[in-house]
């Protein structure tokens, strides 16, 4: 089950009004849906069965899509390297990515020929992605983006998890590729395999490392678990373990943990039982025992004293930490302590967040939680400090809150109101069978770390069974032992990654543990001889299976309705869940800001959440949570949207609180000073993030610093204007852009048109607009003439460089863009993609890099992003324009790459629209860029429809290497004279210039 914390909604959105709007009589009066009911509606059915060499498979039927997720989860982690071989799990799931004998390319190209969605890997602590958003660029603003092709991989100290969810039809290839490399790998693994991956996940540490709290995860686990404890080290490792990997090891490796009875592989969709066993039968059954494994031996520990250290970091503001350990996820004080954290420091108005926040304004923001892993697991309390006040005294208050909680435990409202978020979220997670948190996922970590699928059901009986008591008592007992106090200051690093993530640290601890299943080569051992040997074929492996009976896309009809005040409702019907999903979306975004004032929506969405005329801030949060719904606002290049999720059986009122939030926005003062800090922080952060720092450079440059996309990205705008807007100004703001002549519904799920309509007029349809006109944003304002040149932001000591480059199209959002944006998928677009293949399979210089085509309303852009190790910087943009210059040259599109485009892009359509949230973006999309209603349906004609010539002709007309614009954020020191050998003027820039 996912573990507690604020309950986040797939896509966050939030807006205001200053309007009358309906009494909240009925959200008040109305009694939410009552907790056994909505634990009753999280349910999985499942069915197992284990083959004779003991892979244990589990099958859950789902037939809303014709898709079936796969999903093999290995009982091996981090925790089970022994010193000397830190990072090794992570390493070792890289390099299950790139081929076995009987598939010896890229795992990922069938996956994209078939259009699988949601393929990844993991390993899990503090988990790593195989491929993490860092390779694209959120300046793909506005245009909806179908989950695609998802190649990625993690690990964890636990265990090793690899997924995939594919077409029905293509099932078995997706099965012949998984067992392949749980029984046929070691054939296909070489030295240049490996030196290639070590590179990568190098990369991949720096780039973590590199970003502010990048080193927090080292000082987590290096302080609260002893050296020789299995958590003691990051699943990252450390670059010297990395170093030593060597060919052997990786074979060890694979024979210790890798065979079927140390797996759990999970069918989840458009399957049954008797087709499973069939199927995996065939393609697993031949696959020899590996060893018996023996888990490393853990313990819980308490630190012997209280412990305290200082460290410094390019962030905002001081951070205080408290943290403890806890017990593991089997514990049955585990879910206690989860829901006392939620309390504490979770909910929007948890304990923290009403002291140290709301009423004595102390601290920008607060946290608590509560995170199990198998064997134990960690309670961490923060609070950012409010700049300007004491750290000493923050600290204080921190303490002395926690001992509040600790004395008086939970009320059973806050009980209450802690079980509905998190049963609200566990609901709308049973529409997903695969990806990172589907029904998959629930039934295989169930299976793995509590030998028992259905072990969600335990968690829930607990959650609904805890009263303010046992919460009480569980808290106490875990976080009434000494505390790690780790106190982060603004400032200089004394020390980057580099040495940092090993099985190293500590002065003086406990012996090692060292797993007596592991061969150490220091010490001579060979160790046993598992008998193990290449798996003797009963299925045929000399080629792929064939992909048959593919289905197409089956949109949801998409039905409209006008309120009694003109605002068009756009629906559409999802049932597989009790919950629906609305959005009102304005014409608007963060191109409505006054270029004088930059940061302004950003603000007053900020401000919104803050409470209505008739709710102050800790009622309005205090009524969502009781009804397990969430509101949320967000903002893109073009729109702005105020987001709800709620439960069907509280629909009613969660509208109501809906209508409140949009329409009667309080704009108190007292919380304007205190969200101001709180964006302000935000804005000092994003100061200090490399990435962050190169689109804040880059969008101006591009399009000139008056056009409303010429603006920093995220919105947060400057301090200068955030410190002087007045509520007076955010109010006019909203009146003028939040109004219901320039807004749109969008609803999708369990419930119909005529329901809803008939709920949203109550909430909606007596709201008028305004007599003012309708304000207007200034596209017509000229974009610059391209000047190719590099601006360098000078960020010392960094490990890594983010590189961006980018030009301005002459084409728009809504302009057909779909053969361009398959050429870019070439080129630069994906895993496979030309650009990431060199610079991180062949090159070994970034952990992935990307380009995109962005997603404007108006004038869109096209960008490249490439976080790279630092002594690469300018081989890399070399790489850049020489892999450009070649596609749009005489290495154009090859026959090959688009049949793999087309073939993908047209599959993967039915499981890229499984959640109604996912459906919700395709109908945003529709609207925005008035396509017709059944523009996805009719995609895959204009896909197969393409040719080499016209992705060619698209791309040529569209790019070129002598046009772009360049930024570079890294240690100038080493990065500089490299940029001085590329032939462009470079310039040295900061934010203030």
């Amino acid at each position: 089950m996912v573990r507690f914390r604020r309950f986040a909604v797939a896509l966050a959105l939030s807006i205001s009004l200053v309007a009358a709007a309906p009494a909240l009589a009925k959200a008040k009066a109305a009694a939410p849906a009552p907790t056994a009911d909505l634990v009753k509606a999280v349910d999985i059915p499942y069915e197992a069965f284990t083959l004779d060499n003991g892979l244990r498979v589990i099958v859950h039927e789902d037939r809303k899509a014709p898709v079936v997720a796969v999903s093999v989860w290995y009982r091996v982690g981090s925790k089970h390297e022994p010193a000397g071989k830190t990072g090794f799990a992570h390493l070792f799931e890289h390099l299950m990515f790139n081929g076995s004998e009987n598939a010896p390319d890229d795992f990922f190209e069938p996956l994209r020929q078939v259009g699988a969605t949601d393929f990844n890997g993991t390993t899990f602590l503090d988990r790593t992605n195989y491929f993490a958003s860092s390779g694209t660029t959120s300046a793909c603003r506005g245009e909806f983006s179908r989950r695609g092709l998802q190649a990625n991989g993690s690990t964890s100290a636990d265990r090793t998890n690899y997924f995939e969810t594919v077409p029905t039809g293509a099932l078995d290839l997706a099965l012949f590729l998984e067992s392949d490399r749980m029984g046929h790998l070691l054939g296909a693994v070489t030295q240049e395999k490996l030196d290639n991956q070590r590179g990568v996940v190098q990369n991949e540490k720096r780039q973590g490392d590199n970003n502010p709290y990048g080193l927090l995860r080292y000082e987590i686990f290096e302080n609260l678990f002893p050296k020789g404890h299995p958590y003691h080290h990051s699943t990252i490792g450390s670059m010297a373990d990395l170093d030593a990997a060597s060919l052997d090891d990786v074979k060890k490796w694979f024979t210790d943990n890798y065979g079927p009875n140390n797996a759990v592989l999970v069918l989840a969709g458009d399957i049954d039982v008797p087709t499973a066993k069939a199927k995996v039968g065939e393609w697993f059954g031949d696959i020899p025992r590996g060893p018996e494994i023996k888990a490393p031996a853990t313990s819980l520990p308490t630190l012997p004293a209280p412990l305290a250290k200082e460290v410094k970091d390019l962030i905002p503001t001081t951070r205080i930490y408290r943290m403890w350990t806890m017990p593991g996820l089997n514990d049955a004080e585990a879910v206690p302590l989860q829901m006392a954290m939620s309390v504490l420091g979770g909910l929007s108005s948890s304990r923290l967040d009403n002291a140290l926040v709301r009423k004595d304004p102390v601290a920008v923001s607060v946290s608590a939680g509560a995170s199990p892993f198998e064997d134990a697991g960690i309670v961490l309390v923060q609070a950012d400090v409010k700049p300007g006040v004491d750290p000493a005294h923050v600290a204080k208050r921190l303490d002395e809150e926690i001992a509040a909680f600790l004395a008086s435990g939970p009320t059973a409202d806050e009980l209450q109101r802690a079980t509905a978020s998190y049963l609200g979220g566990a609901i709308s997670q049973l529409e997903s069978v695969g990806g990172f948190g589907g029904k998959a996922v629930t039934l295989a970590e169930g299976a793995l770390y509590s030998n028992d699928p259905a072990h969600y059901k335990v968690e829930l009986e607990r959650l609904a069974k805890a009263t303010p008591e046992q919460v009480k008592a569980a808290a106490n007992k875990w976080l009434s032992r000494p505390a790690f106090s780790l106190t982060y200051t603004p400032g200089e690093r004394t020390e980057g990654g580099e040495n940092r993530g090993g099985a190293v640290i500590a002065a003086k601890g406990a012996p090692a543990v060292q797993p007596d299943r592991y061969w150490n080569p220091a010490l001579g051992d060979v160790g046993p001889d598992s008998g193990i040997g290449a798996a003797t074929a009963i299925a045929d492996r000399s080629q792929f299976p064939a992909v048959s009976g593919l289905k197409a896309l089956e949109f949801p009809d998409i039905e409209r309705a006008k309120l009694k005040n003109g605002i068009e409702v756009v629906f559409a019907r999802r049932a597989t869940v009790p919950t629906v999903n609305v959005q009102v979306s304005f014409d608007a975004g963060y191109a409505a800001d006054p270029h004088s004032a930059l940061g302004t929506q950003s603000l007053m969405l900020s401000l919104m959440d803050e409470g209505t005329t008739s709710l102050d801030s800790i009622a309005f949060a205090e009524a969502k949570e009781r009804l397990g719904a969430q509101t949320y606002g967000y903002a893109d290049a073009d729109e702005t949207a105020l987001g709800l999720f709620a439960l069907k059986p509280n629909l009613r009122a969660s509208l109501a609180l809906l209508a409140d939030y949009v329409r009667n926005p309080a704009f108190d003062a007292k919380e304007l000073e205190r969200v101001r800090a709180q964006q302000l922080n935000r804005l000092k952060a994003e100061l200090n993030e490399p990435r962050a720092i190169a689109q804040r450079v880059l969008m101006p440059a591009l399009y000139g610093a008056e056009h409303p996309y010429g603006i920093p990205p995220s919105g947060l705008g400057n301090a200068k204007a955030v410190t002087e807007a007045t509520r007076d100004q955010l109010a006019a703001f909203h009146s003028a852009w939040i109004r219901p002549d320039n807004a749109r519904i969008f609803v999708v799920g369990d419930t119909t048109l005529a329901e809803v309509k008939k709920e949203l007029d109550a909430a909606f349809g007596d709201w008028k607009a305004p007599a003012t006109a309708k304000p207007v944003k200034h596209f017509e304002i000229a974009v610059p003439a391209p000047q190719s040149r590099i601006l360098l932001v000078d960020r010392p000591k960094s490990p890594q460089s983010v590189i961006l480059a980018g030009k301005v199209l002459d084409v728009k959002g809504g302009d057909g863009l779909e053969v361009l944006r398959a050429a870019n998928d070439i080129f630069g677009g994906n895993f496979l993609s030309r650009f990431n293949m060199n610079l991180r399979e062949t090159k070994g210089w970034s952990y992935g890099v990307r380009t995109s085509v962005t997603g404007e309303k108006d004038r869109v852009s096209w960008i490249a992003s490439a976080p790279v190790q630092a002594d690469r910087t300018g081989d890399s943009i070399k790489e850049l324009q020489s892999d450009l210059k070649a596609f749009l040259g005489d290495k154009g599109v090859t026959k090959e790459e688009l049949q793999r485009t087309v073939n993908g892009s047209v599959r993967e359509l039915p499981g890229s629209f499984e959640t109604s949230s996912d459906v919700l973006g395709g109908l945003r999309a529709i609207a925005k860029f008035d396509r017709p209603d059944d523009y996805y349906e009719k995609l895959p004609a204009t896909y197969e429809a393409m040719t080499p010539e016209a992705l060619d002709a698209a791309a040529r007309n569209a790019l070129s290497t002598d046009d772009l614009v360049y930024v570079v954020v890294g240690d100038a020191a080493v990065v500089k004279p490299q940029l001085d050998g590329l032939g462009l003027p470079v310039e040295t820039v900061s934010l203030d210039n």
